[in-house]
């Protein structure tokens, strides 16, 4: 009996076991150089906070949460995780693999070896302990293992963190693990390397030119490399690896550096002034002071308690520094051109670091170090936008040298023709006045024969509209704007002349002319008349949308004015044409304007008192 009764206790134990290692182990053979562990992994949420690890053990098999590959990461939590992952060594050989958690942000980490269901070992790492403590020393947290041939080994951690619950779990061959490392190190070189070297070199321009814009430039491409290698655990492990406390603060005092100071850059590189952009200076130096104050605010509050607001003030201060240089490039600061882009890519890194860090986007090698690139590209694109500054203001200068060159050079000729000129003014005074006489009256003819301004209409007129179109065009294919033209024609206007006589004709040329001068009222726009009873307006900066909806309320303003001749109401209706597109040269006036000349025969075809808008793509206007 009590050899019966030994075996149904065994049997029991077996039983009660088996659901906390029921999970098929990862096979560790040694030859595979590394094993993502995350599809190995179970989790379970310690809600209270105070499970021991003979409760955990206990635990049922369904009580665990298998994790899905490609990444272990639960954003932003309260709780400690535990996590458990089975090892099994299938081959007669002892193995000793590297295990690695690849997040250097954790802040407390309890290791656990179990063997026979008996804990073996404990280790504590984490962040908050010295980095001498560490098994070996690394950014990352490694803890080489011991396999003996056929053995199963358990690995409990409990994980608590002040930042994302991320834990990128790999095992790694010895051999395999260094040359990763190598690659990896060379990667982080060439970064820090490009930083060094940036930061070097705006020194010795701040110290050359003294402009606050460089000094600004220069602290934030300071703050940057520091916050990444904060984040990245290089800081920790080589420039303060006895300052637990300082490191998880300094990772946000680091972020808001480049908050503020790429604040006060902006301001000064893209000349946002208190007066002449009140709205985003405000909104700038509103979003470096809330940065100032959160700097301040981690030096006595913890970390876990700012990293959230930090993360969300980083992404609108982003997001604002991008809008600012659009809205400057909009302007015709050229020097925006590159600012944008560069914060294009480092809004980009920033936006995946943000997600990576929520857990909305996976852990893996792209989005770790988008931001390390995405910053890296933008602080060179900054720097070219600062040399190209510096290019510009060196050739204005040398201009403006050559320019004093030539005005004394001018001045010295001037002389000398001044004293020729007075010794033959008593023999060429009346000649001269005579010629300036000629010279008045020819200027005059040209003036009268060239006035810009319709009589009748009171609009610009065919010449003027002419000469000035090309240079609309010319500036629309410089800065790749859309640029719009709307011809317009009265219809059945040789019948309403016929009938009702060409004083109430010119009448109604009038009353047309004031509609449309009601509709087209932005200062850039052009309203012309270009002959008898067709009009013309050109648009810049407009698309083929905006264009159609510009003609669609003249015309339908027209229509539904009738033109009142005595005692009888006679509606006015006019056809249409519409182009738009950003010229693909500089002389393509000719061009646009026979588009938009089709598109109004396409109107007049189609039973008039309509707007037919040209389609490009298409043989025939749409």
């Amino acid at each position: 009996m009590s050899h019966k009764y030994r075996l149904l206790a065994m049997l029991w134990l077996c039983l009660a076991v088996l659901p906390a290692f029921g999970a098929e182990p990862a096979h560790w053979r040694g030859t595979e150089g590394s094993l993502e562990l995350e599809g190995y992994t179970y989790s379970w949420v310690d809600r209270g906070g105070d499970a021991s690890l003979d409760e955990v053990m206990g635990l049922a098999d369904d009580q665990w949460r298998a994790e899905s590959p490609p990444a272990i990461s639960h954003g932003y939590v309260d709780h400690p995780y535990w996590f458990r992952i089975a090892l099994k060594n299938p081959t007669e050989q002892r193995l000793r693999p590297y295990f690695e958690i690849g997040y250097p942000v954790l802040r407390h980490i309890e290791f656990y070896r179990i063997h026979d269901h008996a804990p073996m070992e404990k280790l504590l790492l984490g962040n908050e302990r010295p980095f001498e403590e560490r098994p070996l020393e690394h950014r990352n947290f490694i803890v080489p293992l011991e396999l003996a041939p056929g053995e199963t080994l358990t690995i409990y951690m409990r994980v608590t963190t002040g930042s994302s619950m991320q834990l990128p779990l790999t095992l790694w061959a010895p051999e395999a693990f260094q040359v990763y490392e190598q690659s990896d190190l060379l990667f982080q070189g060439i970064y820090y390397g490009i930083a060094v070297a940036m930061i070097l070199y705006h020194c010795f321009v701040f110290i050359a030119l003294r402009e606050r814009a460089f000094l600004y430039y220069l602290g934030y491409i300071t703050a940057m490399p520091l916050f990444l290698a904060t984040l990245g655990g290089l800081s920790y492990q080589y420039l303060w690896p006895q300052a637990t406390w300082w490191n998880n603060q300094l990772l946000m005092i680091f972020l808001h550096a480049v908050v503020i100071f790429g604040s006060f850059f902006t301001v000064r590189f893209l000349s946002i002034g208190r007066h002449s952009h009140p709205i985003i200076h405000g909104t700038i130096l509103t979003v470096a002071g809330v940065a100032a104050l959160i700097v301040l605010a981690a030096l006595v509050i913890p970390f876990a308690h700012i990293v959230l607001p930090s993360i969300l003030l980083a992404f609108i201060a982003c997001s604002l520094m991008l809008t600012v240089g659009v809205v400057r490039l909009l302007e015709g600061d050229f020097a925006a051109r590159y600012y944008t882009l560069a914060w294009c890519f480092m809004l980009f890194g920033g936006i995946v670091l943000a997600l990576n860090k929520l857990a909305l986007v996976p852990n893996n090698v792209f989005t770790q170090n988008a931001v390390q690139v995405g910053s890296a590209l933008g602080v060179i694109l900054l720097s070219i936008a600062i040399a190209d500054r510096l290019n510009k203001e060196k050739q204005t200068a040398l201009e403006a040298q050559q320019m004093a060159l030539r005005e004394e050079k001018n001045a010295r000729l001037a002389q000398a023709e001044t004293l020729k000129i007075q010794e033959e003014a008593n023999t060429k005074l009346e000649e001269r006045v005579r010629e300036r006489t000629e010279e008045l009256e020819t200027a005059n003819a040209k003036l009268r024969e060239f006035s810009t301004t319709d009589s009748l209409t009171g609009l610009k007129t065919r010449g003027y509209f002419e000469e000035a179109f090309m240079t609309y065009c010319v500036e629309a294919f410089r800065y790749q704007q859309s640029l719009s033209l709307l011809v317009m024609d009265i219809d059945h206007f040789k019948s309403f002349n016929d009938t009702y006589g060409h004083l109430v004709g010119d009448q109604c040329l009038r009353v047309v002319a004031e509609t449309m001068a009601s509709v087209v009222t932005r200062s850039p726009d052009l309203l012309a008349r270009y002959g008898g009873e067709e009009f013309v307006a050109v648009l810049p900066d407009t698309t083929a949308e905006g264009a159609r909806c510009v003609a669609e309320r003249i015309r339908k303003k027209m229509a539904s004015a009738p033109f009142q001749v005595s005692d009888e109401r006679i509606t006015v209706t006019l056809s249409i044409g519409v182009t738009s597109r950003i010229p693909g040269n500089a002389d393509m006036s000719q061009q646009l304007f026979e588009e938009a000349d089709r598109a109004l025969y396409q109107a007049k075809r189609a039973d008039r008192n309509q707007v037919v808008v040209f389609d490009p793509e298409g043989s025939e206007p749409a």
